[in-house]
Protein backbone atom coordinates (compact mmCIF):
# COMPACT_ATOMS: atom_id res chain seq x y z
CA UNK A 1 0.00 0.00 0.00
CA UNK A 2 1.51 3.38 -0.97
CA UNK A 3 2.19 6.03 1.60
CA UNK A 4 0.03 8.97 1.89
CA UNK A 5 1.97 12.20 -0.15
CA UNK A 6 2.63 14.93 2.00
CA UNK A 7 0.80 18.22 0.78
CA UNK A 8 2.95 20.64 -0.28
CA UNK A 9 1.90 24.25 -0.38
CA UNK A 10 2.70 27.52 -2.17
CA UNK A 11 2.04 31.46 -1.91
CA UNK A 12 -1.38 30.85 -3.11
CA UNK A 13 -2.08 29.06 0.16
CA UNK A 14 -0.05 32.02 2.29
CA UNK A 15 -2.08 34.58 0.05
CA UNK A 16 -5.41 32.21 1.29
CA UNK A 17 -4.72 33.03 4.95
CA UNK A 18 -7.05 34.27 7.23
CA UNK A 19 -6.48 38.52 7.85
CA UNK A 20 -4.26 38.98 10.41
CA UNK A 21 -2.99 35.35 10.46
CA UNK A 22 0.87 35.06 9.68
CA UNK A 23 2.89 32.21 8.31
CA UNK A 24 5.88 31.62 6.29
CA UNK A 25 6.70 29.50 3.51
CA UNK A 26 9.66 27.22 3.63
CA UNK A 27 9.83 24.31 1.07
CA UNK A 28 6.32 23.82 0.88
CA UNK A 29 5.84 23.81 4.01
CA UNK A 30 3.77 26.16 6.04
CA UNK A 31 5.00 27.22 9.43
CA UNK A 32 2.69 29.64 10.97
CA UNK A 33 4.10 32.20 13.38
CA UNK A 34 2.76 33.93 17.07
CA UNK A 35 2.73 37.08 17.63
CA UNK A 36 6.00 39.17 18.84
CA UNK A 37 6.31 39.75 22.48
CA UNK A 38 7.28 43.07 23.54
CA UNK A 39 10.58 42.63 23.99
CA UNK A 40 11.02 41.43 20.31
CA UNK A 41 9.36 44.18 19.25
CA UNK A 42 11.56 47.17 21.02
CA UNK A 43 14.64 45.32 19.96
CA UNK A 44 13.59 44.88 16.29
CA UNK A 45 12.66 48.28 16.37
CA UNK A 46 15.55 49.42 17.56
CA UNK A 47 18.03 47.64 15.16
CA UNK A 48 15.69 48.64 12.41
CA UNK A 49 16.35 52.36 13.75
CA UNK A 50 19.99 52.36 13.91
CA UNK A 51 20.70 50.53 10.30
CA UNK A 52 18.41 53.01 9.02
CA UNK A 53 19.69 56.49 10.74
CA UNK A 54 23.14 54.55 9.02
CA UNK A 55 21.93 54.10 5.56
CA UNK A 56 20.43 58.02 5.81
CA UNK A 57 23.95 59.13 6.58
CA UNK A 58 25.92 57.30 4.10
CA UNK A 59 23.37 57.81 1.16
CA UNK A 60 23.92 54.76 0.21
CA UNK A 61 22.28 52.23 -2.31
CA UNK A 62 20.86 49.46 0.38
CA UNK A 63 17.68 49.60 1.85
CA UNK A 64 16.60 48.18 4.98
CA UNK A 65 12.96 46.32 5.94
CA UNK A 66 10.85 45.06 9.08
CA UNK A 67 8.75 42.83 9.12
CA UNK A 68 5.98 42.24 7.41
CA UNK A 69 8.00 42.00 4.64
CA UNK A 70 8.07 39.30 1.84
CA UNK A 71 11.00 38.07 1.31
CA UNK A 72 11.17 35.35 -2.13
CA UNK A 73 14.16 33.44 -1.52
CA UNK A 74 14.66 31.50 -3.85
CA UNK A 75 12.09 33.29 -6.43
CA UNK A 76 9.48 30.17 -6.73
CA UNK A 77 6.41 29.41 -5.11
CA UNK A 78 7.34 27.58 -2.58
CA UNK A 79 9.40 29.58 -0.40
CA UNK A 80 8.06 32.84 1.10
CA UNK A 81 9.78 33.84 4.70
CA UNK A 82 9.45 37.71 6.47
CA UNK A 83 12.60 37.99 8.41
CA UNK A 84 12.68 40.68 11.76
CA UNK A 85 15.08 42.78 9.68
CA UNK A 86 15.72 42.57 5.54
CA UNK A 87 18.58 44.20 4.07
CA UNK A 88 18.53 44.26 0.55
CA UNK A 89 21.60 46.54 -1.69
CA UNK A 90 20.42 45.31 -5.35
CA UNK A 91 17.52 47.32 -5.77
CA UNK A 92 16.41 45.01 -8.91
CA UNK A 93 14.81 42.78 -6.78
CA UNK A 94 12.66 45.05 -5.04
CA UNK A 95 8.81 44.63 -5.98
CA UNK A 96 5.95 45.86 -4.82
CA UNK A 97 5.15 42.57 -3.08
CA UNK A 98 8.47 42.42 -1.09
CA UNK A 99 12.33 41.27 -2.43
CA UNK A 100 12.65 38.67 -5.05
CA UNK A 101 15.99 36.24 -4.24
CA UNK A 102 18.04 36.79 -1.14
CA UNK A 103 18.43 40.02 0.38
CA UNK A 104 21.93 40.80 1.88
CA UNK A 105 21.92 41.23 4.71
CA UNK A 106 18.93 39.28 7.37
CA UNK A 107 18.42 39.33 11.30
CA UNK A 108 16.51 37.38 12.97
CA UNK A 109 15.00 38.20 16.55
CA UNK A 110 14.25 34.45 18.56
CA UNK A 111 10.88 34.30 20.21
CA UNK A 112 10.37 31.26 21.94
CA UNK A 113 8.60 30.16 19.32
CA UNK A 114 10.93 30.55 16.75
CA UNK A 115 13.93 29.21 18.34
CA UNK A 116 14.57 25.96 16.46
CA UNK A 117 13.30 27.67 12.71
CA UNK A 118 15.98 30.72 13.23
CA UNK A 119 18.94 28.54 14.29
CA UNK A 120 18.41 25.72 12.18
CA UNK A 121 15.56 25.94 8.93
CA UNK A 122 16.09 29.10 8.26
CA UNK A 123 20.17 29.76 8.58
CA UNK A 124 19.97 26.64 6.59
CA UNK A 125 18.03 28.26 3.69
CA UNK A 126 19.67 31.67 4.24
CA UNK A 127 22.70 30.10 2.90
CA UNK A 128 21.68 27.78 0.52
CA UNK A 129 19.90 31.30 -1.38
CA UNK A 130 22.92 33.58 -1.05
CA UNK A 131 22.25 35.86 1.64
CA UNK A 132 25.31 37.35 2.73
CA UNK A 133 25.21 37.87 6.48
CA UNK A 134 22.95 36.52 8.93
CA UNK A 135 22.23 37.49 12.00
CA UNK A 136 20.40 35.63 15.17
CA UNK A 137 19.76 37.53 18.07
CA UNK A 138 18.49 35.99 21.42
CA UNK A 139 17.56 38.28 24.03
CA UNK A 140 17.03 35.24 26.34
CA UNK A 141 20.52 34.14 25.90
CA UNK A 142 21.69 37.76 25.63
CA UNK A 143 23.59 36.38 22.83
CA UNK A 144 24.54 37.46 19.14
CA UNK A 145 25.24 35.10 16.61
CA UNK A 146 26.75 36.30 13.12
CA UNK A 147 26.94 34.51 10.13
CA UNK A 148 29.53 36.25 8.06
CA UNK A 149 27.90 33.76 4.79
CA UNK A 150 30.23 35.11 2.13
CA UNK A 151 33.05 33.86 4.04
CA UNK A 152 31.53 30.93 6.17
CA UNK A 153 32.38 32.47 9.40
CA UNK A 154 30.40 32.83 12.69
CA UNK A 155 31.31 35.08 15.54
CA UNK A 156 29.23 34.93 19.28
CA UNK A 157 28.67 38.19 21.14
CA UNK A 158 26.79 39.19 23.77
CA UNK A 159 24.48 42.25 24.92
CA UNK A 160 27.53 44.08 26.36
CA UNK A 161 29.30 43.79 23.28
CA UNK A 162 29.52 46.09 20.22
CA UNK A 163 29.15 43.83 16.92
CA UNK A 164 30.22 44.76 13.42
CA UNK A 165 28.41 44.49 10.56
CA UNK A 166 30.25 42.80 7.75
CA UNK A 167 28.94 44.06 4.69
CA UNK A 168 29.77 47.69 5.95
CA UNK A 169 33.28 48.48 6.89
CA UNK A 170 32.65 50.81 9.35
CA UNK A 171 29.21 50.03 11.19
CA UNK A 172 29.04 49.00 14.80
CA UNK A 173 25.97 48.42 16.58
CA UNK A 174 26.26 48.83 20.46
CA UNK A 175 24.06 46.32 21.97
CA UNK A 176 24.30 48.05 25.27
CA UNK A 177 22.25 50.34 24.15
CA UNK A 178 19.24 47.78 22.59
CA UNK A 179 16.61 47.61 25.16
CA UNK A 180 16.06 43.95 26.73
Amino acid sequence: MPLPRERIFTLEDIYALPNGERAELIDGQIYYMAPPSRKHQLISGELFTIIMNYMKSKDGSCEPYIAPFAVFLNEDDSNYVEPDISVICDRSKLTDQGCSGAPDWIIEVVSPGSRRMDYYTKLFKYRTAGVREYWIVDPDKSRILVYDLEHEDVQEYSFTDQVKVNIYPDLLIDFTRISE
